[in-house]
C-alpha cells in the first residue's frame, strides 16, 4: 500500500487505459507503476523478435511524485540515463489530471516521440466507422 491518494492513482490508470487505442493493445500498452511516493507512467512493448521471451518491455515515460505535507502533485520527465528531472513548465499541484494534461499535450516532444502519436492517430482515424 502506497501513501498516495487513491482516487488519484484511479484516475492515472484510467488515463494509461485510454492512451492506447484497444486495436493496437498487442503493440503497444501504456501502464502506471505504483511506489510509497510516485507514479510512473511506462510504454510496454512486446518481445521484438522470437525467441527473446515472452517478457514485454517497460520504458518509463513521465514520473508523477505526490508529496504528502502539501498535497501536491509535480511532474518528472526521463532522460536517456534513466534518471528523472522536475518538468518546470508546470507548476505542482493538488490536480493529477493538470499534469496527465501536459504528458498528453507534450509540447516539447520530452515525454512522447512524434512517431507514436502519428501512428495511433493514424490507427484511430482508420479504424473509425464512416
Amino acid at each position: 500500500m502506497s501513501g498516495l491518494p487513491e482516487t488519484d492513482v484511479a484516475r492515472v490508470r484510467r488515463w494509461c487505459r485510454a492512451r492506447v487505442p484497444e486495436t493496437v493493445r498487442d503493440q503497444v500498452r501504456v501502464e502506471l507503476d505504483v511506489a510509497e511516493r510516485h507514479v510512473t507512467i511506462v510504454k510496454c512493448r512486446p518481445p521484438w523478435r522470437p525467441g527473446v521471451g515472452t517478457q514485454w518491455t517497460r520504458f518509463p515515460i513521465a514520473r508523477l511524485r505526490y508529496t504528502k505535507s502539501t498535497e501536491l502533485w509535480s511532474l518528472y520527465w526521463r532522460d536517456r540515463n534513466l534518471r528523472f528531472h522536475e518538468y518546470d513548465r508546470v507548476p505542482a499541484t493538488a490536480s493529477v489530471e493538470n499534469l496527465l494534461v501536459e504528458v498528453d499535450r507534450d509540447p516539447t516532444s520530452i515525454f512522447w516521440d512524434d512517431s507514436c502519436r502519428r501512428r495511433w492517430s493514424r490507427r484511430l482515424l482508420r479504424r473509425r466507422p464512416t
